[in-house]
């Protein structure tokens, strides 16, 4: 999930699955989310809500907004340190709804092989994810984010070097309430188990980010 993934499910479980108003966002289903696009982020004020982001950090002090391309990712290990994430760290922490994400396997000279990962159950998962509110030289504000990734676990690690922190449910709320110190927070970004995974080829189609239907997450 470290640059694309899904979110497929009705705006009713998704609603229900995370406890926010299914009023807050139509949840239209999402079968290849890539980077630069506005995804949904789930924060904390007084309750949960629902706010659309651009997938790409800019932080709050940047000049150039294409600080954003190589942004969309976040090292948990080196969070706090780099001054691109450490405040939004204390202060801007989200989930990030989704219920899979696609992964290349590398195979020698011949095109990468997508693969498709999802939890056991095909239910939703929360990733770790911050956000960031840029002033656009025109004064308007653009709300942005990245996903964080950490060392990957034994299913992903036959694919990727990195992966999306994907945080226990009990976790979720820990993350979002803005009591929550760096040294604690910091605690929550681990791998997933890897016996709640299970991974299959899809398609290359979703190589393209422009593709986007339910035939990009059928086994091949």
């Amino acid at each position: 999930m470290c640059g694309r993934y899904t979110l497929h499910h009705s705006p009713d479980e998704i609603a229900d699955r995370f406890g926010i108003d299914p009023g807050d966002d139509d949840f239209a289903p999402r079968y290849n989310i890539a980077p630069s696009q506005l995804v949904a982020t789930i924060r904390h004020t007084d309750a949960r809500l629902v706010a659309r982001c651009k997938w790409g950090l800019i932080p709050f002090w940047a000049k150039d907004p294409k600080i954003a391309n190589n942004l969309i990712n976040a090292k948990a290990e080196t969070l706090a340190e780099k001054p691109s994430f450490k405040h939004a760290l204390a202060k801007r922490r989200c989930l990030i709804p989704a219920d899979g994400f696609y992964e290349w396997k590398k195979q020698g000279k011949a095109p990468s092989q997508p693969i498709y990962v999802r939890r056991r159950d095909q239910g939703l998962f929360a990733v770790a994810g911050l956000w960031e509110e840029w002033k656009t030289p025109d004064g308007d504000r653009l709300q942005t984010c990245t996903i964080i990734t950490t060392e990957p676990n034994e299913l992903i690690a036959q694919f990727h070097h990195r992966m999306a922190v994907i945080l226990r449910r009990e976790d979720e709320a820990v993350w979002l309430d803005p009591g929550l110190q760096v040294a604690d927070a910091l605690q929550l970004l681990k791998p997933c188990a890897a016996e709640e995974l299970e991974a299959f080829a899809v398609s290359r189609a979703v190589n393209a980010p422009s593709f986007e239907d339910a035939s990009c997450i059928a086994p091949i």
